[in-house]
């Protein structure tokens, strides 16, 4: 269930994976993994600043050998 109506600047974690074509799931890897942080809402339902997003969209994602989709140099 989304919210319905969030005040400007904000997403949900639908529409912010929307934004970024990516799934919920990458979502809240980000958030996991620190490049993307919550701008409130509840735990079960946050929500984030577009401009957070935005980074977090453009920061380059560490990586380590052995992962999926990663070649060892």
């Amino acid at each position: 269930m989304e919210y319905l109506s969030l005040p400007p600047g904000l997403l949900t974690a639908s529409m912010a994976a929307r934004a970024c074509g990516v799934k919920p799931a990458t979502i809240r890897d980000w958030v996991r993994r620190g490049i993307l942080t919550r701008a409130g809402g509840s735990p079960k339902r946050p929500y984030y600043r577009v401009t957070d997003v935005t980074e977090a969209m453009l920061a380059a994602k560490p990586s380590r050998p052995g992962q999926r989709g990663v070649t060892a140099a």
